[in-house]
């Protein structure tokens, strides 16, 4: 069995089964897709932690957009920590950023404080920082157990070099966890740095909706979003992938 972990967002309820049913090492649970994740139902957490006997990580994150938050933000994600904490969760994934584009460090002591003995990651933010390295050295010193992350890059396919950088300046300070795009064909350049210990994977496969009945005209975004699909996981990915862990 391999000692690397496995980690995979889901966003629905399917998913998240499909992903426990397929092997999935732990789940990253959040919201809303299209922006990249936000801090998921109560409800789901509580159904889930019923359902399945695996971790479950939560994204913390009130808005999409931009992680520059404001103080009332910060005090609503310090309440969804203690509220999802009080429903199981696992370990909570989130990441704050100042105007400039550097890691906040005071935002994200007073977040680590609230999730109080709970594992943190901090997650594609760092991607959006200004500079990867201080902000990797950062939030080594705040205490986060992981950062997910994709070098700063849309996908790991673009992001790879700077991802293996990042693991040999972690060392073992620091999981960084592979995670946007990721591909199982990036996996031997990761592992050859000797300090991969997990990799974030959606794992992704578009199925066909229950609904027999859309409206073509009719949208509730200005972005195109297909109502006919949601999405599971695919297991011949997941196979793939453990196949080179």
């Amino acid at each position: 069995m391999s000692s690397i972990l496995l980690e995979a967002p889901v966003f629905n309820v399917q998913a998240a089964m499909e992903a426990a049913q397929q092997g999935i090492d732990r789940l990253e649970l959040c919201a809303n897709f299209p922006e990249g994740g936000e801090t998921p139902s109560a409800g789901m957490l509580r159904f889930l932690k019923t359902e399945l006997d695996l971790p479950i990580f939560v994204m913390i994150r009130p808005r999409g957009g931009d992680f520059v938050y404001s103080s009332k933000e910060l005090l609503v994600m310090k309440h969804d920590m203690q509220l999802l904490a009080d429903l199981g969760a696992d370990g909570f994934v989130f990441g704050v950023l100042d105007p400039q584009g550097a890691v906040n460090e005071s935002a994200c002591e007073f977040l680590l404080r609230a999730a109080a003995s709970k594992p943190c990651t901090f997650h594609r933010a760092i991607d959006a920082s200004a500079n990867l390295q201080e902000s990797l050295k950062k939030i080594m010193q705040l205490g986060f157990q992981r950062v997910l992350t994709s070098g700063g890059k849309n996908s790991l396919s673009e992001g790879l070099d700077q991802v293996v950088e990042l693991l040999n300046l972690a060392k073992d300070q620091l999981i960084v966890m592979p995670g946007g795009g990721l591909k199982p064909s990036h996996v031997p350049a990761l592992k050859a740095t000797g300090y991969l210990k997990e990799i974030h994977a959606s794992c992704k496969l578009p199925k066909a909706s229950s609904n027999q009945f859309t409206k073509p005209e009719l949208s509730f975004s200005s972005t195109a979003l297909d109502y006919s699909t949601i999405f599971g996981i695919d297991p011949a990915v997941v196979e793939e992938f453990k196949s080179v862990l």
